[in-house]
């Protein structure tokens, strides 16, 4: 399994659109936005296939971590929290980031907590999905 940096966008919203819009059902509307030339990606490669993405946008001192996703078949193989760490690592060097932000569904939290972050404020819906904002310095 390896990890790294990408501008193969198309790969990433493939990855996207088979977790969030066909298994999850978000719509394609809420899930392709307009952020995506200003992020960082990150594509996770298993048997020289992709099987997990995340992108990463900056935001003054903050680092937002989100569209992180793993297809059904390389889940629990520890990928999820993998690309998790590889976008703090990625966050750590860039000047002035001195925190990662995120926005949890709610049956991750402790997942998110196991990897540092600590989670603040109401649950919210997002996409039809109860998410809660999480945090954690770098």
């Amino acid at each position: 399994m390896k990890i790294e940096r990408t501008t193969d966008l198309a790969a990433c919203h493939a990855l996207r659109r088979a977790v969030f819009i066909e298994e999850q059902g978000v719509s394609e509307f809420e899930e392709m936005d307009d952020q995506d030339d200003q992020a960082i990606h990150l594509l996770a490669w298993q048997d020289d296939r992709p099987v997990g993405s995340a992108r990463i946008l900056l935001m003054g001192d903050t680092g937002k971590i989100g569209r992180v996703c793993v297809l059904a078949s390389a889940r629990g193989t520890g990928l999820g929290a993998a690309l998790i760490r590889a976008a703090l690592d990625v966050l750590r060097d860039q000047p002035g980031v001195t925190r990662a932000k995120l926005g949890a569904q709610t049956h991750a939290l402790g997942f998110y907590e196991k990897l540092g972050f600590a989670a603040h404020g109401p649950v919210y819906d997002d996409a039809g999905i109860p998410h809660r904002d999480m945090t954690r310095d770098l």
